[in-house]
């Protein structure tokens, strides 16, 4: 009797090259995001897709927020409509970055979604920033 693993056979490796190809057109990870910031290559806009409370106590370093309800063609008119988005959410139990990367697409854009999310970045061990809030001075002790 084969292994729970066998009980479906694996598909044909043409097929799973397809597969598996097709998927990386869909998604990048976090050490790719991570590593192209730390190259000075930045050749995508990186969206956090959470509500502004979330962005402020912590997000990727370089990311801007546009929660996915404010993802509009008139919130992105300053983004020539070649550019692409890097679009993530809290991680892989949220499908935020699912909704955002529909709406962008049907509006025109290029996106990818960073799996993991900011869970995916804290598991690789990379830091967060911490948005300051507007009239708090850095050095708060409160």
């Amino acid at each position: 009797m084969p292994s729970l693993v066998r009980n479906i056979p694996a598909a044909p490796s043409a097929i799973a090259l397809m597969h598996f190809s097709n998927r990386l057109t869909f998604e990048t990870d976090c050490s790719d995001v991570y590593s192209s910031h730390e190259a000075g290559e930045i050749d995508f806009v990186l969206i956090d897709v959470r509500g502004p409370l979330a962005y402020e106590r912590g997000h990727v370093p370089g990311a801007i927020n546009i929660p996915t309800r404010l993802l509009t063609l008139e919130s992105l008119a300053s983004y020539p409509v070649g550019t692409l988005f890097v679009v993530y959410c809290a991680g892989p139990h949220c499908n935020g970055a699912n909704k955002a990367a529909v709406k962008l697409a049907a509006l025109g854009y290029p996106v990818k979604e960073m799996i993991g999310g900011v869970t995916g970045w804290l598991d690789e061990g990379f830091e967060l920033s911490v948005a300051q809030p507007a009239n708090t001075p850095i050095n708060c002790a409160c």
